[in-house]
C-alpha cells in the first residue's frame, strides 16, 4: 500500500501530540485510529492494476522529425471505478528534451466494465527501433489517501525511417534526367551508348554520327542521336565502420545514408537496377533483385535500424561481399570515408579488384568545420586554425589522388551537399556512357 502525499499530512498532525512516541508512519498510524481505518477502507476500494488489460494501435513508423501517435487502450474489468495516473515509458530518445513528461504522463478514470484510450505522441530524435518498455499505473481510492501501483509489460515497436532531406533536389535531377533522355526540347547529343533516333544535320555535329545509310535515301544529311543506358546495375555500398560514427553536424553514417536514398531515387526513374550493402566485418543490411517501385521503401526499412559499428572495416570481406552481390559489370557506389590511414592500409590494396570488372565511385562526407578552420584569419589562434585545416584537406586530397590513380571517380562534399554532388556524378557517368 502505498501513502500519497495528503495521507501523509493527515498523520503528520493527526499525531502531532505523540509524534515523538511514532517515530515511523505506521507508528503514526497506530496512534490515529480514525485515520487509519479512512486509509484502509480507500485502499480496499482502490481498483486493482493486476486485472487491467491493455491493448495498443497506432504508427508503426515515422520518419525522423516526425511525430508518431500510439494508442493505449486501457480495459477495467473489476468492479470497482478506477482512478488512475497512468505512464507509458518508452526509451529517451522516443521524444525530444523536455517533452517525455507531457507525452508519456497520463490522468484518467474508467468505471467498472469499460474501457479508455490514451494518445501517447513520440518524436524520436534517432533512427532505429523504438519499443515500449512497461506500462506503469497507479490506482487511487475515492478519497486519495492510499494507492495500488503496478507495472504492465504491453509491447509495441515504432520503426523511425531516415528523413530523406535530400529529396528536395530531386527534381532539378530529374530534369537533367529527361534532358539526356531526350524527352525535352534539349536534345542532348552525342551522349550514351544506345540508339534513339535519326535527325538531320547541323553544322557542329559530330561526323561520326552521320548515318550514311540512311543519308543515301534522303536528300539531307542524317544523324543519329544517342541516349543514356537503361537497365544498368547500381550497387550502393555503405561502409558501416567507426569512421562512419564521426559526427560533422550529423553522422557520417546518415548523412550517407541520405545520399544513398537520393541516388536510389533518382537512378530508378533512369531505369537502372539498384541494389544494397551495408557493411562493416559483417553485412548489416542487403537489399537485392527488388523492382523500380520497392526498391526504395525497402532501402529505408533496411538501413532505418542500421548503427555504425565502432570496429575497423574488413575491406578484403567488403571487396569479396561486392563481387558476390555485383557478379557483372556494374556502377560501384562505395560511401565510405577519406581519411588517410584506413584508405591507404585497407581500401586501396584490393581496390583493383573491383576497378577491373566495375566502375567505381567513392563518396566521403567532408567536415564543414575543416573548411571553416581553413578559411580563418585574424587572430594567432585563427592562422594556427587555418594551417590546421588546410593540412587536414590536403590529406584528404591527396587521398582522393590516390583513389583516382586507382580507376575511382570520387566525389568529396560536406554533409549538405554530397546528396545532389553523388547524383551529378551519377549524370556525368551515365551521360559519358561509362555505365
Amino acid at each position: 500500500m502505498a501513502l500519497t502525499g495528503r495521507t501523509a499530512l493527515l498523520a503528520a498532525l493527526g499525531s502531532l501530540p505523540v509524534g515523538i512516541l511514532a517515530p515511523s508512519w505506521t507508528g503514526m498510524l497506530a496512534v490515529n485510529a480514525p485515520l487509519s481505518l479512512a486509509i484502509l477502507c480507500d485502499y480496499a476500494l482502490a481498483a486493482p492494476v493486476r486485472t487491467l488489460q491493455f491493448t495498443r494501435s497506432g504508427d508503426t513508423s515515422v520518419r525522423l522529425g516526425e511525430n508518431a501517435e500510439v494508442q493505449l487502450t486501457v480495459t477495467n474489468s473489476s468492479r470497482r471505478k478506477l482512478r488512475a495516473h497512468l505512464r507509458d515509458a518508452w526509451p529517451p530518445s522516443s521524444w525530444t528534451a523536455g517533452t517525455e513528461q507531457t507525452s508519456s504522463r497520463h490522468a484518467l478514470t474508467v468505471p467498472p466494465g469499460e474501457r479508455r484510450r490514451l494518445t501517447t505522441v513520440l518524436r524520436p530524435t534517432r533512427r532505429g527501433d523504438r519499443r515500449a518498455e512497461r506500462v506503469t499505473v497507479r490506482s487511487f481510492g475515492p478519497l486519495g489517501l492510499a494507492s495500488r501501483q503496478g507495472n504492465h509489460q504491453v509491447p509495441w515497436t515504432v520503426r523511425v525511417l531516415p528523413p530523406f532531406t535530400s529529396r528536395k533536389h530531386l527534381p532539378s535531377r530529374l530534369a537533367r534526367l529527361r534532358e539526356l533522355d531526350g524527352r525535352t526540347s534539349v536534345l542532348t547529343r552525342g551522349e550514351g551508348t544506345e540508339f534513339d533516333s535519326l535527325r538531320a544535320y547541323v553544322p557542329g555535329d559530330d561526323t561520326r554520327s552521320i548515318d550514311w545509310r540512311a543519308t543515301a535515301r534522303q536528300s539531307a544529311v542524317a544523324v543519329r542521336t544517342w541516349r543514356p543506358e537503361r537497365d544498368r546495375h547500381i550497387l550502393v555500398v555503405l561502409d558501416t565502420g567507426r569512421t562512419s560514427a564521426g559526427r560533422v553536424g550529423v553522422p557520417r553514417l546518415d548523412a550517407s545514408l541520405d545520399a544513398a536514398l537520393l541516388l536510389t531515387a533518382l537512378a530508378t526513374r533512369a531505369g537502372d537496377r539498384v541494389d544494397l550493402l551495408a557493411y562493416d566485418r559483417r553485412v548489416r543490411a542487403q537489399v537485392q533483385g527488388r523492382s523500380a517501385r520497392e526498391v526504395l521503401s525497402a532501402m529505408v526499412n533496411a538501413l532505418a535500424p542500421v548503427e555504425p559499428a565502432l570496429v575497423e572495416t574488413d575491406a578484403r570481406g567488403l571487396v569479396a561481399a561486392v563481387l558476390a552481390g555485383a557478379p557483372r559489370r556494374s556502377l560501384i557506389v562505395l560511401l565510405t570515408g577519406l581519411d588517410a590511414a584506413p584508405v591507404e592500409e585497407g581500401l586501396l590494396p584490393v581496390l583493383r579488384r573491383l576497378t577491373q570488372r566495375h566502375t567505381v565511385l567513392v563518396a566521403s562526407v567532408a567536415d564543414p568545420h575543416i573548411e571553416q578552420m581553413a578559411g580563418s584569419r585574424g587572430t594567432v589562434d585563427a592562422i594556427y586554425e587555418a594551417a590546421a585545416g588546410a593540412q587536414a584537406q590536403a590529406r584528404r586530397l591527396r587521398t582522393a589522388e590516390q583513389l583516382q590513380r586507382h580507376g575511382a571517380v570520387v566525389v568529396d562534399a560536406t554533409p549538405d551537399n554530397l546528396a545532389p554532388a553523388l547524383a551529378d556524378a551519377y549524370l556525368a557517368l551515365k551521360a559519358a556512357g561509362r555505365l
